[in-house]
């Protein structure tokens, strides 16, 4: 390595004289004369670049398959630089024996120098995980992965080999300096899918903590901090907008490679390569399985977590849905004000009139079929609970007897009624859908809409149960910051206009949990403390996540019971927290039964000291 770097030093010392030699010369344009020392920094940083790799030989390649199935494994030699894990550890989309854990292993320069490797030359990370979080012992699995600027260095291995329903603890290192190490995460596995259902979990209720909309401009992440260190949450469920919204959503009128739809973008880039762009870096970025090699699009996907539960994870928003309608392109702010111009009026007729179309569909038919069938096979193994994540709200909701978003099942009728269809005809007990996106909570019996043989005081009549909660971060449907009272006037709108809604909650940002046994569900919704101030213009305004904190409350909590297929009764124990309960308004004020604004329980918050987020 010496003699390289004499040879390329003497190379820059004479292309640098040759650069000067011009330089003076009154028949030379003096804009063809260079920064010679600019070039002779770059020469010594392309020579201590290739003295900052090793050969990649000794090392192998095992990355789960990349979006575009990329391989690095023929790679000569792999950059000796140094890494930088910039985002942490993440794991994902546990099997019974296996679990995808991800990192982003950057490469970074020497101390005292500005070398990067070239485009050509990758990052070799190695992969341990343990039974135990102090990493002792033989691993329970290892390996190695490479990475590059093709792929943003994300990372992603499966590590396999793995006991069934099992913590596990791992860590990524750079291969070439094993001192060089990320943080350690935690992860697990699920059940096997013979396992009975009272033994899943090692016989211990699983919980599920359930998010959506995170958009990363609107406040601090407040919810996954109280979900880590203040529930005893065993999984972690996404919904979407993982990161941030409303930056495309398939199925809406501006979805196209149209000389509009390609104009939506700053970039110019027409909808099918933003799609395309999009779809890529959610795979690079999460550690979520590629279900199958021919279809990129596809994320739906189910888990058989032992007989106790089957979670169905649905992609109704950009997988060959039919048009639809958002905000962004009908100048409709929902729910309560409307701006319409005769474009927007137009755009709404039209979705309005196909809201009722036989064929029609939120998914696409292939998706659907599957869909059905999954829920079919699931009653079959006799798993005890169908538990389906998804992005929108399912149930009806009116206000004051107008549908308020096309864009959620209320604008795919018809593919909702297949859905309670097959439900109801084939006797699937125990359905349980959650959903996000509305950035409000709702809880819902399922029942078809306007069917007269539900009964909103009982339940009966219902084939299921819907949880939708609200957003991370994203502001609420009802106004951005708007107080738990006001909320709560619309709310009582809400409730009263639709049977099947039993609670609805507008005002705090959060996430909910679902604790799961043979027996029962038990959901409980939290909010993260809200710190209102008043304002000149605004009034009395909230904010819940203006600063990082773990202090939130328990806004509700819903009993489930399996076999009954609708909320216990009373619904959340006759009172709530924050927001309106249906029974609440259907009851003398003397009672029990009661809602946030109609003297129920006062909002106690939980502090839980000096832990930061």
């Amino acid at each position: 390595m010496g003699t390289i770097s004499k040879i390329v030093a003497n190379v820059s010392k004479r292309a640098v004289l040759s650069l000067k030699l011009f330089k003076g010369f009154k028949d030379v344009d003096e804009m063809l004369s260079h920064n010679t020392k600019s070039l002779e920094k770059r020469f010594e940083n392309i020579a201590l670049a290739r003295r900052q790799t090793q050969d990649a030989s000794p090392f192998k390649d095992e990355h789960y398959f990349t979006f575009f199935g990329g391989n690095f494994s023929n790679a000569q030699v792999v950059w000796s630089g140094g890494v930088n894990f910039t985002h942490s550890v993440a794991s994902g989309d546990p099997f019974d024996t296996s679990v995808l854990l991800w990192t982003r292993a950057e490469a970074i320069s020497p101390p005292g120098s500005t070398a990067l490797p070239d485009q050509s030359v990758p990052v070799c990370v190695s992969y341990k995980i343990f039974s135990n979080p102090e990493l002792s012992g033989n691993p329970a699995d290892s390996g190695s992965a490479f990475t590059s600027y093709d792929v943003d260095w994300t990372l992603k291995v499966e590590a396999t080999g793995l006991e069934a329903d099992t913590k596990y603890w791992f860590q990524f290192a750079d291969c070439t300096n094993p001192n060089s190490v990320s943080p350690i995460g935690a992860t697990r596995t699920f059940a096997n899918p013979k396992t009975p259902a009272d033994k899943v979990n090692g016989g211990k209720p699983m919980t599920f903590a359930v998010f959506s909309c995170s958009q990363f401009q609107a406040g601090w992440f407040n919810a996954y901090g109280v979900a880590a260190h203040n529930t005893s949450a065993d999984v972690f469920v996404h919904l979407g907008d993982y990161v941030a919204d409303n930056a495309w959503k398939a199925g809406t009128t501006d979805s196209n490679d149209t000389a509009a739809g390609c104009s939506f973008s700053d970039s110019g880039a027409c909808f099918t390569d933003r799609k395309l762009a999009a779809v890529r870096a959610y795979h690079e970025w999460m550690p979520i399985r590629q279900v199958t090699p021919d279809d990129k699009l596809r994320v739906w996907r189910n888990f058989q977590i032992g007989k106790l539960l089957d979670l169905t994870m649905l992609d109704t928003r950009q997988y060959d849905r039919d048009v639809t309608d958002v905000g962004y392109n009908t100048e409709c702010e929902f729910p309560l004000h409307f701006t319409v111009t005769s474009l927007t009026f137009l755009l709404v007729i039209v979705v309005d009139s196909l809201k009722d179309e036989e064929g029609r569909s939120l998914m696409g038919v292939e998706q659907e079929a599957w869909f059905y069938d999954t829920l079919s096979e699931s009653k079959k193994r006799k798993a005890v609970w169908r538990i389906v994540g998804q992005q929108i709200v399912f149930s009806q909701l009116l206000l004051q007897g107008s549908l308020v978003d096309l864009d959620d099942w209320d604008g795919y009728r018809k593919n909702r009624a297949r859905v309670l269809d097959h439900i109801s005809s084939n006797g699937i007990s125990n359905t349980v859908i959650l959903s996000g996106d509305s950035h409000a909570n709702w809880v819902s019996d399922l029942a078809r809409p306007n069917d007269t043989s539900y009964n909103d005081l009982t339940g009966d009549g219902a084939l299921g149960v819907e949880f939708a909660g609200t957003a991370v971060t994203s502001t609420s449907a009802f106004g951005a910051g708007i107080s738990p009272a006001n909320a709560d006037e619309i709310s009582s709108i809400f409730v009263a206009d639709n049977a099947e809604l039993q609670w609805s909650e507008g005002s705090f940002r959060g996430f909910f949990t679902i604790t799961v046994d043979p027996q029962i569900i038990n959901a409980t919704f939290y909010g993260m403390n809200d710190v209102c101030k008043i304002t000149k213009v605004a009034g009395l305004t909230c904010y819940n996540v203006a600063n990082a904190n773990l202090d939130h409350l328990e806004t509700a909590n819903f009993i489930v019971k399996a076999g009954e297929n609708k909320l216990s009764r009373p619904v959340a124990g006759g009172a709530v927290t924050a927001g309106v309960i249906k029974a609440a308004l259907n009851t003398p004020s003397n009672t029990s039964a009661t809602s946030a604004s109609a003297g129920g329980a006062s909002a106690s918050i939980i502090r839980s000291g000096t832990t930061s987020v």
